[in-house]
């Protein structure tokens, strides 16, 4: 966000707000960007709730927020022969068509990785995953951002390396929700140069 980006805000009144409004998007260099931090978790869900994301099948339960490792991760999946732990992350930067996570350090975000690994090898779930929805159509890669945040970049390369599976999704703003756009493939060994 620089000074003369057109922004969208939702109004949203509460007394115990310092504001009256909820800043949802942004349009950069003629992109509709979604940065409403809430809307990834929900659009999951409901992709989840109607089978529409071909990796995950053969489940019956989606289970938000179940506790686990002293927190929580997003989503838990049960079906009659499988069990998965998910982490959903929000991905708002796009560089020359790469789409890059996390745009500020996030140690949260590591130890979710750490714990999606732990739960793997401690057989608590079968397969543990994280989703970076992407709240804009105009990336063709996802990478870890090495430049804003090493310790969760390596997190993301230790954990895919213990069986965390990764699926970058590229969506579509239309009505301030999000559309499935695609499945996009990811490097993890891809380091932004430090300037």
């Amino acid at each position: 966000m620089i000074p003369g980006t057109e922004v969208f805000v939702r109004e949203k009144r509460s007394a115990k707000r310092k504001t009256n409004y909820n800043m949802i998007g942004l349009e950069y260099n003629g992109v509709l960007v979604s940065i409403d931090s809430y809307l990834p978790n929900r659009f999951v869900k409901r992709l989840f709730l109607e089978h529409r994301l071909s990796f995950f099948d053969n489940y019956d339960t989606v289970i938000p927020e179940p506790r686990a490792f002293d927190g929580r991760f997003d989503f838990k999946l049960i079906g009659p022969e499988m069990s998965a732990f998910i982490e959903v992350k929000s991905c708002t930067l796009v560089e020359n068509n790469r789409a890059i996570f996390p745009d500020a350090p996030t140690k949260r975000g590591s130890r979710h990785l750490r714990n999606l690994a732990e739960a793997l090898n401690i057989k608590c779930v079968d397969r543990a995953a994280v989703i970076f929805v992407i709240q804009r159509p105009d990336a063709s890669v996802f990478s870890p951002n090495d430049k804003t945040d090493p310790v969760f970049a390596d997190a993301l390369r230790y954990a895919h390396r213990k069986g965390v599976e990764v699926f970058p999704l590229v969506t579509q703003v239309i009505d301030w929700d999000l559309q499935l756009k695609e499945i996009i493939p990811f490097e993890l060994d891809y380091f932004v140069v430090k300037t």
